[in-house]
């Protein structure tokens, strides 16, 4: 039996997303871009797990620093996500639409969004056109308890 493809794509759209700005750093650049696959992926140690795209520029730089921050968006942030979820050319440029700081492990952390979390990568697996990373959160910091922002409420769509 063949594959709905129709099917597939409606109810693979159908998974909850939260919408967050994972930034990585290298040799003093920083970049970012809005993350979609993110969940959390265990307790003890606290573990999140991320896919993707590889052909990003990001995904090199995880690669190689072993390192990501993600920061949680608030519901009204659709306008920031949408900075970096569009396509650029070169590294840098998005994080001059919100001001950052670097976290403990350098990683960009934005000043205005719920909070953020810098990881450590532990794992990965490379199939389809995506890299899952496994990562440890290594630090934490909370700005504003509130609603997240999803994937739903945007009326975008990635997956399927």
């Amino acid at each position: 039996m063949a594959l709905d493809l129709e099917a597939k794509k409606v109810l693979l759209r159908k998974i909850p997303h939260g919408l967050f700005i994972c930034g990585v750093s290298e040799g003093g650049e920083v970049n970012g871009f809005t993350a979609s696959w993110v969940t959390q992926g265990s307790f003890e140690p606290p573990l999140v797990v991320m896919a993707v795209r590889r052909e990003g520029s990001s995904h090199g730089i995880i690669e190689r620093t072993k390192l990501f921050s993600l920061n949680f968006l608030r519901a009204d942030q659709k306008d920031l996500a949408a900075v970096f979820f569009k396509p650029q050319k070169a590294l840098g440029g998005r994080f001059e639409a919100a001001p950052f700081v670097l976290g403990e492990f350098g990683l960009p952390l934005l000043e205005d969004c719920i909070g953020g979390i810098e990881c450590g990568l532990v794992d990965q697996v490379s199939v389809g056109d995506h890299t899952v990373f496994v990562a440890a959160v290594v630090s934490a910091s909370i700005q504003k308890d509130c609603e997240a922002l999803d994937l739903a409420s945007t009326g975008w769509s990635y997956g399927g």
